[in-house]
């Protein structure tokens, strides 16, 4: 008796989510000590999005999530895992996956959340190719979402003038044909620990007036040595990625970097001797947004013509921890199917429950709350800060 062939595994959904709220270095102008010429020139970023009051990280990860489903032509309870990569979970428990799978009205798959902070969709990506591989799932919803905003301090303008919010999502499914080669590598310095972190939230030291006051619940960063750790290790990750799916760096069509720096991309094509119209770059509409980097710029990628069937990825991301990930896979979905998905899911259809007990807060910083008064075009009301109990998670008949 023949062993069956191990199942093969192909991207056949992605999707996006941005806030509305756009937050220029005009507004960080007006916020703290800097200028757009400052910030353009040593980060590329012009803008970035920031979350609405009444949106989550699990809000837009269940929007961008939806819409990598309905990309993938598949309902819903057609998905059998949820994995959600986050650094800005909604909570510390219940995970960010459960309340995914609750907003996108999913009965059926199991849900959990990954942490590798900006390498996290990669990872999310490897986890869910694995359970494919071993035959523990055949439609696997992976989410990166992230709302930085929230993290920030205003009166830091080494760091607050990098973060933006957003999601994006892929769905993986099971092939029983051969899928062209693909390779994964995954790596972690635990020596750059504390160059990227956030002091206080753990159990390490849990909040308390005493670390709010001091200020630890906000993200700090050792600007200068990640930039070095980031330089470095993008282009061996994505050459080793590359190198297990049998390619070099010459075959690759194109490269989807985690948009942290225009700077560290370009230091990554001059090592690897390659344009830079090889890379996608949008770091300068939505800054860094962590783990939603990659799933973002990949669908935007696609949706915009920038990817064809036949054509050679990989995406590549580092993270704090010194986490780094890449993926080299061919492509081969029909990229048409990515704007119809998109259009089919409005960010409005989709809610998160709230605990019936829960006292509503205003999430925004201080320091935001003056460019988020600003009246936005379109639907979206930001002139409540503290909004009321949202209505049931939707189901997916009601969102269908």
């Amino acid at each position: 008796m023949t062993a069956a062939p191990p199942r093969s595994v192909r991207l056949t959904g992605w999707g996006r989510y941005a806030p509305a709220q756009v937050l220029t270095n005009a507004d960080l102008e007006r916020m703290v000590d800097t200028s757009d010429e400052w910030i353009v020139s040593r980060t590329g970023i012009r803008e970035r999005r920031v979350a609405a009051a009444h949106e989550t990280s699990a809000s837009m990860g269940a929007v961008a999530g939806l819409r990598a489903i309905r990309t993938a032509g598949l309902e819903v309870n057609d998905i059998d895992l949820i994995v959600v990569a986050t650094l800005t979970p909604d909570y510390w428990m219940p995970s960010t996956a459960a309340l995914v799978k609750e907003a996108i009205g999913n009965t059926t798959a199991a849900a959990f959340d990954v942490a590798a902070a900006c390498s996290g969709f990669v990872y999310g990506y490897a986890t869910a190719s694995a359970y494919i591989t071993g035959g523990l799932a055949r439609n696997v919803l992976v989410v990166g979402t992230e709302l930085l905003t929230r993290f920030l301090d205003y009166s830091d303008r080494s760091t607050c003038i990098l973060f933006g919010d957003g999601a994006g999502a892929v769905v993986l499914s099971a092939a029983e044909e051969p899928a062209p080669p693909a390779g994964i590598e995954l790596t972690t310095d635990p020596q750059g620990a504390y160059m990227i972190w956030l002091p206080a939230g753990g159990s390490k030291a849990p909040a308390s007036s005493d670390t709010v006051a001091r200020g630890q619940h906000k993200i700090r960063m050792e600007g200068r040595e990640t930039y070095r750790f980031a330089t470095r290790t993008l282009a061996s990750t994505g050459l080793a990625a590359a190198a297990k799916a049998g390619w070099t760096q010459r075959d690759v069509d194109l490269i989807i970097p985690h948009q942290a720096n225009i700077r560290i991309i370009e230091a990554v094509a001059k090592g690897l001797d390659l344009p830079m119209d090889r890379f996608f770059v949008n770091v300068d509409r939505y800054g860094n947004t962590s783990a939603a980097s990659v799933p973002i710029a990949l669908a935007e990628a696609v949706n915009s013509g920038r990817v064809r069937p036949g054509d050679k990825l990989v995406f590549i991301a580092f993270g704090a921890g010194f986490t780094s990930g890449a993926v080299a896979l061919e492509w081969t979905a029909d990229p048409a199917r990515g704007p119809l998905g998109e259009a089919s899911v409005r960010p409005e259809d989709i809610t998160v429950r709230q605990p019936v007990d829960w006292g509503s807060v205003d999430p925004i910083p201080p320091a935001l709350a003056e460019i988020l008064a600003r009246p936005l075009p379109g639907h979206m009301d930001l002139s409540n800060v503290a909004p009321g109990e949202p209505a049931h998670a939707q189901t997916a008949d009601s969102i269908r």
